[in-house]
Order: C-alpha cells, then structure tokens, then sequence
C-alpha cells in the first residue's frame, strides 16, 4: 500500500512494504526525482538498511556462542510497516520484532520512520528504540536513488567542501583493505560509469556533510546528511540514476572475526534506550 502526501509543490509517496519512498515529485513542471525502480538493473527506489549496512562476512555472525544468518543489508526492506501516525505533511511508520526477524537478529526494537514534507525538502527521521533487555548492536542507513533522464555524463555531484576523497575498495561486498583516491575537480565530481566499475564508493569519513547533484553545471537536488558518519555512492552501468547513501555502518572487512559487536563502527544501544538520526533530501 502507498502513503502519500503533499502540499502545494511537491508530492510523495511511501511504499507500507520497507517504509520505502517511491516517489519524490515536482508537480508544478511533473518532474519525478526518485529513480523509477527498472528491475533490468536495479528493482529498488529508496530501500531502509537495518540492522546492518552492507554485507557480513559468510553473512552471518556470532550472539552468544550461537551463529545467525542475515544478508546484505538486513531484513527492514522485506517487512510491511505500520502507520502509527499521519497529518497531511507527515507520516510516521513502525516495524517491531516478530518471529522471523528473531531467528536473525535475537533482538526486541522498534524501528520508527518519519518522513514530514516542507516547502521543498522532505526529511528522513530514523528512530530506533531498545526493547531488549540487553545491549543492541544495530547499523543504520539510506539508500535513496535519484533519477538522471539525460545522458549520464551530464551530470556531477558538488560536495560541500574541497577534500581527498578516500574509497575503500569491494572484493565480494566485503572490505579487502584496499584503497583508492578520487580526485575532485575542487568540490565536483563529475560523472562516468567507470567510477563504480569495482562497486560502491564508500566514504567511510568525510569532513563534507551535504553533496548536491548538478544538471550541466546546474544544482538541482542536495543529500543533507549531518548525523550520518559515512556515505555510499552507487550506480549500475547504463542505468539512469545515481544514489547518494548516508550510512551509519558499513560492511565487514574480509578479516571480520564474526562478532558483531566488534563490527567496525557498529551502534551499541543500551537497554530501553533511543536512538536518532535524519537527513533530508532538498529540491534547490
């Protein structure tokens, strides 16, 4: 089932199935700015990563001697989500604990997502509650794709400051250990398919909290992401979108020992304790 919202400019649209937005439009010019979901390269829109971002190693890990099984990216995409609260602008969804999210992640939470609709921004509110009563390890992340119609190498991204931009390099979705740095023409990156020839690029740090995504030159969408650590960016040879993917976590290395709670920058949340964090998506 579809949520949708809007207000004088804009619409949305949020799938009940993954709380996964598919759609971000402009209705005054009918201008879509989520990537239509073509299952010839890629059938996602904008999918929620959790419990994890990105692939365990053997994709599994080890809770107390027992060993569990959870693919790349976790389960939160795969579950229908309930409306637990809606206004005209806004709209609140939920995903609890049930028995199949037990058998792979031994863990009682609550997982809230609130998207609320502005003038020209829509932001992205995650909310995580602890029911357990233990400490929980939890990764969080976005994984938005924005629709490029035109030639791809039309566009670039503008980031919000001029730094090195350091991309730690796939072998089989994990971290190999290796490295490789993009150069920036000052804060643009421009565009080309051979940049994801080896997968994703994953910033595991960067000092820039915004990227812009430019039209010949021309901004039109800006990724405000200041509660996020790192950032993913992906695309699929000949396919027309780019997506800009705020995380908090990311993937195992190949030396991963299993344990998740030594995962590198793995969340650990008290027992009956919270979690927040946002980010936003703007039309410039």
């Amino acid at each position: 089932m579809n949520i949708q919202l809007e207000n004088k400019n804009f619409s949305i649209s949020i799938n009940t199935k993954g709380a996964e937005l598919n759609s971000f439009k402009n209705q005054i010019v009918n201008k879509e700015y989520i990537w239509e979901g073509n299952p010839e390269f890629w059938g996602k829109h904008s999918p929620i990563l959790f419990p994890i971002v990105g692939a365990l190693k053997n994709d599994s890990y080890y809770y107390n001697d027992k060993k569990y099984n959870l693919s790349r990216h976790g389960f939160a995409r795969d579950f229908e989500f309930e409306v637990i609260e809606k206004t005209d602008v806004s709209v609140t969804f939920s995903l609890k604990e049930n028995d199949e999210t037990l058998q792979k992640y031994p863990f009682q939470f609550e997982l809230q997502i609130k998207y609320v609709l502005t003038e020209n921004k829509l932001v992205i509110i995650y909310h995580i509650k602890n029911n357990s009563k233990a400490e929980m390890p939890f990764n969080i992340g976005a994984h938005p794709a924005f629709a490029l119609p035109k030639n791809f190498t039309n566009y670039s991204l503008e980031f919000e400051k001029q730094e090195e931009l350091i991309t730690h390099e796939l072998e089989n979705n994990l971290f190999s250990g290796g490295t490789r740095t993009i150069a920036l023409d000052k804060t643009n990156l421009p565009l080309n398919y051979s940049l994801f020839e080896k997968d994703a690029l994953v910033f595991k740090t960067l000092e820039s909290k915004s990227v812009k995504i430019l039209d010949n030159g021309n901004p039109f969408l800006k990724v405000n992401y200041e509660d996020f650590s790192s950032l993913g960016i992906w695309t699929v040879k000949n396919a027309s979108f780019i997506c800009i993917e705020p995380w908090i976590g990311f993937a195992d290395e190949v030396s991963s020992n299993g344990n998740l709670f030594d995962k590198k920058n793995i969340q650990i949340l008290e027992e009956n304790s919270s979690f927040e964090a946002s980010f936003s998506i703007e039309i410039l």
